[in-house]
């Protein structure tokens, strides 16, 4: 199943909502047309339910290893404000979504696992590009009861812009130092095995420098 890629143009579309067009697309168009209030991308019941390969076949890209980390705020409905460099020290996993995109909320349970079970070695961040912000997205978290995840908004899209792959899920990781190592465009099973090969190398140099200092 392909994954849609487009320029990421959609800050200048802030009059038009975003949604996802395409049922079970294993990314989002951020361009695509839509009605006026954001939707969540459809998903069959059949692929909901079944085979994650048909869902998560997101694209892992590397080109832009070694860049340093985006020098952006993120902000929490209740008025924290962050800026990525902040959680420098320890790796630190950055995905991007919407609650209008399928794909995006497939991937947030899992997400949420593995920031609860790699709590002490590896920071996860979910950051919203909603542009409704925290009005859609705290309601969201709060239905849902995620026992790690934070609902992080990017409130001017800085974060999207900088990335700019123009798809989402888009999730990218960083090293303790603040360095890219690679980012996965599409969605991804991050309950599986290839997640833990993935970021095997980038936890166990943490963990040494640690000892080492």
């Amino acid at each position: 199943m392909p994954v849609i890629e487009i320029r990421p143009s959609f800050k200048f579309m802030a009059g038009i909502a975003l949604a996802c067009t395409i049922p079970a697309i294993a990314a989002c168009d951020r361009e695509s047309a839509a009605p006026e209030q954001p939707q969540a991308s459809p998903v069959a019941p059949d692929q909901a339910e079944g085979s994650k390969e048909s869902e998560f076949n997101g694209t892992l890209d590397i080109t832009k290893r070694g860049s340093a980390i985006p020098d952006v705020e993120i902000a929490l409905p209740d008025g924290t404000k962050k800026k990525l460099g902040d959680f420098k020290g320890k790796p630190l996993l950055v995905n991007l979504w919407a609650t209008w995109c399928g794909p995006c909320v497939l991937e947030m349970p899992m997400l949420d696992e593995l920031a609860a079970r790699r709590k002490d070695e590896l920071t996860v961040l979910v950051v919203s590009q909603d542009l409704d912000g925290a009005e859609i997205v705290e309601p969201w978290f709060a239905d849902k009861g995620f026992a790690a995840l934070q609902p992080w908004l990017d409130p001017e899209n800085d974060l999207g812009f900088d990335l700019a792959t123009g798809v989402l899920p888009t999730t990218v990781l960083y090293d303790a130092d603040g360095k890219e190592v690679w980012r996965m465009i599409g969605g991804h099973d991050w309950s599986g095995a290839r997640t833990d090969a993935m970021l095997a190398d980038t936890l166990s140099a943490a963990a040494t420098s640690a000892k080492a200092n």
